[in-house]
């Protein structure tokens, strides 16, 4: 299995009703050099001034962003180039909120998701490394989380790559 780290940014909480502003995406393996990044121009007229400033753009910027379809393709693309034979697996921070607009996207965009329907959350998965419901991987990145998702995904890849390496997690990197 090939574990694709995704982190996105929106400008709101929902996919359809509010717009995917941009994402990153990092194949998980030691060199971290694979990735994906992609900016996309709004899909509705609706947006949440809170949400949208989390990326640091403004609403103008984005509306100047890539056709959503033209992304969405171009991803599926890399997915399927950067995880060769193996099945590429999609993996976040927040998998609740990421997985939900990837997915939807992928559907509307390009007819079908390369990830399949499955997803992981990596903050889950290392309360279960912890064997403790209340702590968090967040220490284990070493690129700072800057709202940047690419930077983001770079630094949850690095957690999981050190849940491999410090607290022996069984997992194959491919």
């Amino acid at each position: 299995m090939s574990y694709i780290m995704v982190d996105i940014e929106a400008d709101g909480p929902i996919p359809g009703d509010y717009s995917m502003v941009s994402f990153g995406a990092i194949l998980v393996e030691p060199s971290l050099s694979k990735t994906f990044y992609g900016q996309l121009k709004p899909i509705s007229q609706k947006w949440l001034p809170e949400a949208i400033q989390v990326s640091g753009f403004s609403r103008n910027e984005t509306l100047e962003f890539d056709e959503p379809s033209s992304v969405m393709h171009k991803f599926a693309d890399w997915v399927v180039a950067a995880t060769t034979s193996h099945r590429p697996m999609f993996i976040s921070d927040n998998n609740g909120f990421d997985w939900q607009f990837i997915n939807w996207y992928f559907h509307h965009f390009v007819g079908k998701n390369p990830f399949g329907h499955s997803s992981h959350n990596l903050g889950s998965l290392y309360k279960g490394v912890a064997k403790d419901m209340f702590s968090t991987f967040k220490h284990l990145r070493k690129t700072r989380h800057t709202h940047n998702p690419l930077d983001d995904a770079r630094g949850n890849a690095e957690a999981l790559l050190q849940m491999k390496e410090k607290f022996g997690l069984k997992i194959d990197l491919v």
